[in-house]
């Protein structure tokens, strides 16, 4: 995987805490730093350790289906792309929680890394074969996660109520094509 598709897959898993940090602006309607630096943390922190974990899992039993792994990644990555893209046509009205608790941080947190897990577990299948290898993605997505988590907030604060976003749809096409990038590099290189 190149520089450049770790940087847009990265892009594309910061989507849901941009999404959901949105939301929490809006709902907040004014800059508190405390809870826009914690959001933001977990967020990053819960998208960079989530791979792992499924690399982690994922790396164990590689040697067993190391024939199908580019079809398991590409798999696995469409399956994300197009549930995002699916999610994003959804109206669901803003349920009323209170962004400002902890606990209610940590569930978004590891609620919107999900998708991370899965993206772990492709990683065991397309070069990533040590944990040293996994540093810069690692440290990529959690960056990003939190850059998008904070901008995301202030965004919701000060856009959130005039503008519709729908980066759901961008997020979840750069996946599939990443998918659909590994899969044809495997097929035929």
């Amino acid at each position: 995987m190149s520089a450049l598709e770790i940087w847009l897959l990265a892009v594309s898993l910061g989507i849901d805490c941009f999404t959901v940090s949105v939301t929490s602006g809006i709902i907040l309607k004014s800059i508190r730093w405390n809870t826009i630096l914690k959001m933001a943390f977990f967020f990053g922190l819960f998208q960079a350790l989530m791979p792992l974990i499924g690399w982690f899992g994922a790396s164990r039993f590689n040697h067993l289906i190391e024939t199908y792994d580019h079809w398991i990644a590409f798999g696995l990555l469409s399956f994300l792309g197009i549930r995002m893209i699916c999610e994003s046509f959804k109206n669901e009205t803003i349920g009323c929680f209170d962004p400002t608790r902890l606990k209610v941080i940590l569930t978004l947190a590891i609620a919107t890394s999900i998708d991370a897990l899965a993206v772990g577990i492709s990683f065991a299948f397309t070069g990533f074969n040590t944990l040293s290898s996994l540093k810069m993605p690692l440290f990529v997505i959690g960056i990003v996660s939190f850059l998008m988590a904070a901008s995301g907030h202030l965004i919701g604060i000060f856009f959130g109520k005039r503008l519709h976003f729908r980066m759901e749809i961008l997020g979840g096409l750069v996946l599939i094509a990443i998918g659909l990038k590994i899969l044809i590099e495997h097929t035929y290189f």
